[in-house]
């Protein structure tokens, strides 16, 4: 009898009780703990769903005979699906709760603070059947001094401050709103609101910059989910926290903090600007001594069959053949490479 049952009217998948038997499922399970696994489970089904509907991944192995070239195509499928997943569907929430929680808790270990990070967004908080605040940190692992922080990967939502909020129009979620209630819900002293720079309005992101502060209601980070860029939501917490520890949340002059922010965000930005120009230049001179060894090498292996032709007064057949196919230079280059052959003179 099948585990899995359609429901035509609700268009849902009901699974009734099931047994996977599975080392690596099971150890991957068990490597997280037991509030994620849900959401695990949500995530793993939705790739594996998409990753049936690809005809290239099928395909490629189909005709593919080198292992790691399976591997390798394998892996950067996943990529591929994951992107597609997360920039495409409504599981984007799911990824992105689960990758800006484990980026928390690298800070906090990063730094040695005694930090708490919790994923509760797949459970109701203190207010009536409310699920807002996907993540609370526990500053100093004390239950009185949390953080929540809302991951919100929408294009629809508007800052909404209070004095332009019609309170008889209709009901909708801005990121005034989502902020307080967020901590209305999980009884947070502040409050944390994410976005991704490709997921956000445009007008939002203008206003925002990169972290901004709102005086009583909490901080707007924006993150770059593609380029695995946290540095925003890196600034944003340590500057919750500070204003937790100093007990100063509702009291703080917006204008100052947000100043001292944009410098943080602009001295950060020079520095990864700065990083990409020395990685460039790594890989441009890596490029710059491959050339030079080959042409030393030719012109090492040139110079040995000239010597031999001033010697003997000519090249047999065979000798010319290894002369024009360079006989023997792609390993030396190789060897070189590696570090195993001396370097040219």
């Amino acid at each position: 009898m099948s585990f899995v049952k359609l429901d035509q009217k609700k268009k849902s998948v009901d699974l009734t009780e099931m047994s996977i038997s599975n080392s690596i499922v099971f150890a991957y399970f068990d490597s997280i703990s037991s509030e994620e696994r849900e959401g695990a489970f949500l995530r793993a089904l939705y790739i594996g769903v998409l990753a049936l509907k690809e005809d290239r991944l099928s395909s490629f192995l189909s005709k593919t005979s080198n292992e790691l070239g399976a591997q390798l195509e394998s892996l950067k499928m996943i990529f591929d699906l994951k992107q597609e997943l997360f920039f495409k569907t409504a599981v984007k929430g799911l990824i992105a709760e689960g990758e800006i929680a484990e980026f928390l808790s690298d800070y906090a270990k990063d730094r040695k603070l005694n930090d708490r990070v919790e994923l509760v967004g797949g459970s109701a908080g203190s207010l009536h059947r409310n699920k807002t605040g996907d993540i609370v940190c526990f500053v100093g692992g004390d239950k009185d001094k949390k953080i929540v922080v809302e991951c919100k990967f929408d294009k629809s939502l508007r800052l909404g401050p209070i004095d332009k909020r019609d309170v008889y129009a209709r009901r909708s979620d801005t990121v005034w709103s989502q902020l307080i209630e967020a901590q209305a819900n999980r009884q947070a002293s502040m409050g944390i609101i994410v976005f991704d720079r490709e997921l956000i309005d445009a007008t939002l992101a203008s206003e925002v910059e990169n972290v901004k502060l709102i005086s009583g209601v909490g901080i707007v980070a924006i993150i770059d989910s593609r380029k695995g860029d946290y540095t925003n939501l890196g600034i944003a917490y340590a500057l919750a926290r500070d204003l937790i520890s100093a007990g100063r949340e509702g009291s703080v002059d917006v204008e100052v903090f947000n100043l001292i922010v944009r410098r943080i965000a602009k001295d950060v930005s020079d520095v990864m600007e700065i990083k990409e120009l020395v990685e460039d230049n790594i890989s441009n001179n890596r490029k710059i001594l491959e050339r030079m060894n080959k042409n030393m090498l030719s012109l090492e292996h040139t110079s040995e069959f000239l010597s031999r032709y001033v010697r003997e007064g000519t090249l047999s057949k065979t000798e010319l053949l290894e002369f024009y196919q360079g006989q023997g230079l792609f390993e030396k280059l190789k060897s070189l490479a590696a570090g195993t052959e001396p370097s040219l003179s």
